[in-house]
């Protein structure tokens, strides 16, 4: 008996296999995302999980942001409405400021606040302003200007981990942990 025009032969249609394999609509084997290997023996799963303890991810974190186990203890006990400031580059690497105060100025005046002392940096040539939990920076006018990750500015809203250039020092600003987890609650 002819089989009507048009008709697809069970064997033939997709997604009909035997197997019981699953195929797209032009017949070819939908294989899901795994993690088998084929090798002697066929295919073998193997598990690509990696688990690390809160020591060794805290350890990587610092490596990655260059941040010492130091650095990232005082930055941890930082209280509200307080902000730190650490020197990457420059003289006095290492160096660390807390930022306490409603309004501090960095410059070579050896009254400033956060003493830089370096030719290339003004008497008084930037001033860092608190308003509640947030900071900013300042250019004083300075000679030499003041950057912000990277662009000149006259002033800028502070967000963690930016670099702030005064002459040639560059000095990374690290927010209170307790501001931040305010500020990510909403």
């Amino acid at each position: 008996m002819a089989e009507p025009a048009g008709h697809v032969p069970d064997a033939d249609r997709p997604g009909d296999q035997t197997s019981g394999s699953p195929t797209t609509g032009d017949g070819v084997p939908v294989t899901e995302p795994s993690t088998r290997q084929f090798g002697v023996g066929g295919p073998r799963e193997v598990d690509t999980t990696l688990s690390f303890n809160e020591e060794f991810q805290a350890q990587l974190a610092a490596l990655e942001g260059g941040v010492s186990t130091d650095e990232r203890d005082a930055v941890s006990a930082l209280p509200s409405g307080s902000a730190l400031l650490v020197v990457r580059r420059g003289p006095n690497i290492g160096a660390r400021f807390l930022l306490d105060s409603d309004v501090t100025v960095a410059g070579r005046h050896p009254e400033a606040g956060i003493f830089l002392d370096d030719v290339t940096v003004s008497r008084k040539h930037a001033e860092f302003r608190r308003q509640g939990t947030t900071f900013s920076v300042r250019d004083l006018g300075s000679l030499n200007g003041t950057y912000f990750d990277g662009v000149r500015i006259d002033e800028a809203l502070l967000s963690d981990g930016a670099e702030v250039q005064v002459g040639k020092f560059r000095l990374t600003f690290y927010a209170s942990r307790v501001d931040l987890a305010h500020l990510a609650l909403g």
